[in-house]
């Protein structure tokens, strides 16, 4: 497995990958071509060429950033990609200065939760309602560096 930058030709790869993990609340093709024109950090893992999961990083400055998505596809999953995408992430907002990183993730994904916890984020927050059309809470996540 390798990781690189999101491009544009990815996106086709990235869309059944969506439908299946987050049907009507998936991301369409123009939300991701949307984060991309606003320049934030997006990364692909691969394996033989395909798109086995998809991260992004928002940054806002100076030293705040979002986790805006993680996915790993099914018959990839449990098999490390998800941290290995998180490591990225993790390495890229270090290395633009980023101190406190955020991310909002599903009350109901328990295994995401613990993924992010293992990595020092802790619960500091919930957005009722946040996930449309399924109305599920958010738990929003925060994990800060020293200074």
């Amino acid at each position: 497995m390798k990781t690189e930058r999101l491009r544009w030709w990815h996106i086709d790869e990235l869309l059944p990958i969506e439908a299946d993990l987050f049907g009507e609340e998936r991301w369409t093709a123009t939300m991701f071509w949307n984060e991309l024109a606003s320049g934030h950090h997006y990364i692909v893992a691969t394996d033989d060429d395909r798109v086995t999961g998809y991260a992004g990083l928002a940054v806002n400055p100076p030293d705040e950033g979002w986790v805006q998505n993680i996915a790993v596809r099914r018959d990839a999953q449990r098999r490390g990609v998800g941290r290995v995408l998180l490591e990225a992430l993790l390495a890229e907002a270090r290395e633009r200065g980023v101190r406190r990183m955020l991310l909002e993730v599903a009350v109901d994904n328990v295994a995401a939760q613990k993924l992010y916890a293992d990595y020092g984020f802790e619960p500091v927050g919930l957005r009722r309602g946040y996930y449309q059309p399924s109305n599920t809470d958010a738990l929003v996540m925060l994990r800060e560096e020293a200074p």
